[in-house]
């Protein structure tokens, strides 16, 4: 019995350094830059009888038994989390027995981290030979592991950092229905969409400008642990074709800390004011002088934009500015107006809620969450009424020229060259290829 461990486990070690020495084969015939693995086949009508045949002897050294740990009892088993799924059907195929699903449950009952499982990430289970569970890791969300560990027969939680591997990746889709059904064929992740939106919502409205045919690459961070990607970072460039027309954007952080997304020229893509204050929805009415009212039954004018869209969806702030009012106002239900820059003011009309915390003479930042859609007021559904105004006159956001702001400093030009410049060789490289992907 003994002499059948040590040849097993000669076997597996002769295994294991075969496929270590193919994967540095396979690594020496790869592109370094972007991890591509190239395939190499023969060209036709080579003479292969000729070939030099060399034999190569490696002596293995086999590791000392005793070295191996005495808890040769316990197994660790992983687990992909399917959507779905609950902690005790995932801790069932992990091999734990019922009677310890059945403690763990009771004690990990006060656990967030357990109720929110994600799909598609690993939960590890050490067990014993009996299926008695030892311990167990997830990570659960950011850079934070929980570990559960059995202690005196009682099952404790922890958490603790994980070391995060920092990747960057390279995507490029084509439009055909819809931004977010681009992004799922290209397994792009729901957050670098959203960057996207906000990255060119100054020059593409992607409520109305989207075309089938317009196409996008972008370049991205990703952070993995162990092979497992655990979470999505910033875009760091981008190219939107909309309209045959190409729109590059470039991340760039100075030396104090500042940072803002520029064309390649230097030029800050950030407006004083953006756009639309949803990420996505649709029109429903526009600015006009004469609109039949839904709830009147009358013809009156319409000095605002109307965004139809589900209660509870995010409003965000177009631009950097001062509460002047949050509350209750007539036909406008709940009501937040902002006071920006100079003469400008927003005005957000219907809503469900504002955002926690927020009261007069609050300071909002662009892009920050301010209120939720809802149909308080005159409104006969969910939907945002949203005002551009000017010295307290309304005008139309859709087509009043903005502000923007500044461009890289002069003293950081040089240093803006140097990554835009690595930066859009990415973008070229990917866009002068018939790849999809690069990582």
């Amino acid at each position: 019995m003994q002499n059948n461990r040590f040849g097993i486990l000669a076997q597996k070690l002769f295994s294991q350094e075969r496929k270590l020495s193919l994967r540095w084969l396979i690594a020496l015939s790869s592109v370094p830059l972007f991890g591509m693995v190239a395939a190499f086949g023969i060209a036709p009508e080579t003479e292969t009888r000729q070939l030099p045949l060399h034999t190569v002897i490696e002596n293995l050294q086999l590791p000392n038994i005793d070295a191996v740990p005495e808890s040769a009892g316990s197994f660790w088993h992983e687990e992909r989390i399917q959507r779905g799924d609950s902690i005790s059907a995932l801790l069932d195929r992990l091999d734990v027995n019922d009677e310890n699903i059945a403690g763990f449950l009771q004690s990990a009952k006060g656990s967030k981290s357990l109720r929110q499982l994600i799909p598609g990430r690993i939960v590890r289970a050490q067990t014993d030979e009996n299926g008695n569970l030892l311990a167990l890791q997830y990570i659960s969300g950011g850079d934070s592991m929980l570990k559960v560990e059995k202690q005196d027969g009682q099952f404790r939680t922890s958490d603790s950092a994980v070391p995060l591997e920092s990747r960057i990746i390279m995507k490029s889709a084509e439009i055909k229905s819809s931004l977010f059904g681009a992004t799922d064929a290209a397994n792009i992740p729901d957050s670098i969409a959203m960057q996207l939106t906000d990255v060119f919502s100054s020059d593409i409205d992607f409520h109305r400008d989207l075309q089938k045919g317009d196409k996008f690459t972008v370049v991205y961070e990703s952070f993995y642990n162990k092979g497992e990607p655990i979470k999505t970072g910033r875009v760091l460039a981008a190219e939107f074709v909309n309209n045959g027309k190409s729109y590059r954007a470039v991340w760039f952080q100075d030396r104090e800390g500042h940072g803002g997304y520029y064309t390649l020229e230097g030029k800050s893509l950030r407006k004083a004011f953006l756009r639309s204050p949803l990420e996505f929805s649709r029109i429903t009415s526009g600015f006009t002088s004469a609109r039949f009212h839904p709830v009147l039954k009358e013809w009156r004018a319409h000095k605002g934009i109307d965004y139809g869209a589900p209660i509870g969806t995010r409003v965000k702030a177009v631009a950097d500015g001062t509460v002047a009012m949050i509350g209750k106002q007539n036909g406008y239900g709940n009501l937040l107006v902002l006071q920006h820059q100079g003469q400008y003011s927003t005005a957000y009309g219907h809503l469900s809620a504002f955002a926690r915390g927020l009261h007069k003479g609050s300071k909002v930042s662009q892009g920050d969450v301010v209120a939720y859609v809802g149909m308080t007021g005159m409104a006969t559904g969910p939907h945002l009424h949203y005002e551009f105004r000017v010295a307290g006159v309304q005008r139309n956001p859709l087509n009043i020229p903005l502000p923007t702001a500044f461009p890289i400093a002069a003293q950081y030009k040089a240093d803006f060259s140097k990554v835009a410049e690595n930066l859009s060789m990415r973008l070229n490289l990917l866009k002068n290829t018939n790849l999809a992907s690069l990582e």
